[in-house]
C-alpha cells in the first residue's frame, strides 16, 4: 500500500465516519433512548444510577380483583403514554420525546387545581355513592360521609386540589448515556475494521 492508497483509504473511512453520524447513528440512538424509557414503565421506576421506583397509586393500594387495579404506575389497559414515546433522527442529532399534553405533569409532578361545577347529575352520583359506602344504619364510613357531603353541598363550584407526584419516566441518564456511548464506539469500530 503506497501513501495515495492509504490517503484515499482514511477519506473513504472519514466520508462512512461522516455518514454514520449524520444518518444512521441519530436513529440507532433515537431508537435505544426510546427503548430505554419505555422500559421505565415495564420496570415502574425511573433508570438513572439503578431503579428509583414510582410512588404507588391509590388505585393500587385499594387492591381489588379488577384489571386496572393490577397496573402498574402510568400504565392502563391503553397504554397511552407509554405509547406516546417517539424518537425523531435530525442530521446528526435525535430528539426523544412525547406529545400527551399531560406527560410534563406525570414527568416532573404538580398540584393541580381546578373547580368543577356541581350539578344535578353530580349530586346523583354521590347519593349513589354514599349508599353504596354506608356500612349499617345509622353508621357512615367517612368515606360515606364525604360523597353525603358533596351530596347535600350548597356551592354552585367545587375547589378540587389534587396533587400529582413525580413519576419520572424521560430524562438524563447515566445507564442510558454509557449505551449510547457504547453504540457510537461499536459503530466507528466496525466502520474502521471493514
Amino acid at each position: 500500500m503506497n501513501i495515495n492508497d492509504f490517503k484515499r483509504k482514511i477519506q473513504e473511512k472519514q466520508a462512512q465516519i461522516t455518514k454514520a453520524i449524520h444518518h444512521s447513528l441519530p436513529i440507532k440512538i433515537g431508537r435505544k433512548a426510546a427503548d430505554h424509557f419505555q422500559d421505565n414503565f415495564r420496570k415502574g421506576g425511573y433508570v438513572n444510577n439503578g431503579l428509583m421506583p414510582w410512588p404507588q397509586t391509590q388505585r393500587q393500594k385499594a387492591g381489588g380483583d379488577h384489571a386496572y387495579s393490577q397496573y402498574g404506575p402510568l400504565l392502563s389497559a391503553r397504554n397511552y403514554l407509554f405509547g406516546s414515546i417517539r424518537y425523531v433522527p435530525g442530521d446528526a442529532t435525535v430528539t426523544v420525546g412525547t406529545s400527551v399534553p399531560y406527560a410534563a405533569v406525570h414527568n416532573q409532578g404538580a398540584t393541580v387545581t381546578t373547580h368543577p361545577t356541581v350539578t344535578p347529575k353530580m349530586r346523583k352520583f354521590a347519593w349513589r355513592q354514599f349508599f353504596s359506602a354506608k356500612e349499617k344504619k345509622g353508621d357512615q364510613s367517612p368515606e360515606a360521609s364525604k360523597w353525603k357531603a358533596l351530596a347535600l353541598t350548597k356551592k354552585q363550584k367545587l375547589d378540587v386540589t389534587a396533587r400529582i407526584p413525580q413519576r419520572q419516566f424521560i430524562g438524563p441518564s447515566a445507564e442510558l448515556k454509557q449505551n449510547i456511548q457504547n453504540t457510537v464506539e461499536n459503530e466507528i469500530r466496525n466502520i474502521l475494521n471493514s
